[in-house]
């Protein structure tokens, strides 16, 4: 039976640019690096860059990484400072940063969890929602 994420895994065309971006702007820890790649933690979460041809989603898909509120506002005042590309403007439940990483990977800053998230649709469900619990 599966437990849940094991590790998330991003494709990277320079090691380290994006090394940098997630550890020293995103607060990664790094645990190994090697010629093609490299582990980092954060949180519970295993990251790991693969070095490959990037091609990122040209959808909605992205990664959201979690933050407290009274964090939020001068961790995304850092990122600006540091010319990230921002990709959309937050319109749901709860404060969020969308960026792209140094490869285009689309990635989301998050004031909120799951619970949060369910509570606002209490308040104002989307069209066609429909309950499981």
């Amino acid at each position: 039976m599966l437990q849940g994420l094991n590790h998330l895994t991003l494709a990277t065309g320079d090691l380290d640019k994006s090394l940098a971006f997630y550890v020293d702007l995103l607060g990664c820890r790094p645990r190994v690096k090697w010629a093609r790649g490299a582990y980092l933690t954060l949180g519970e979460l295993w990251l790991c860059l693969s070095c490959d041809l990037p091609r990122p989603a040209g959808d909605y898909s992205h990664v959201a990484f979690g933050i407290p509120a009274e964090h939020f506002a001068p961790f995304c005042a850092r990122l600006r400072a540091a010319g990230v590309v921002e990709w959309k403007t937050n319109r749901s439940e709860g404060d969020s940063f969308y960026l792209k990483d140094p490869d285009g990977h689309r990635l989301e800053i998050h004031v909120g969890d799951l619970e949060s998230r369910l509570a606002s649709l209490r308040e104002a469900p989307y069209q066609g929602l429909v309950w499981f619990d």
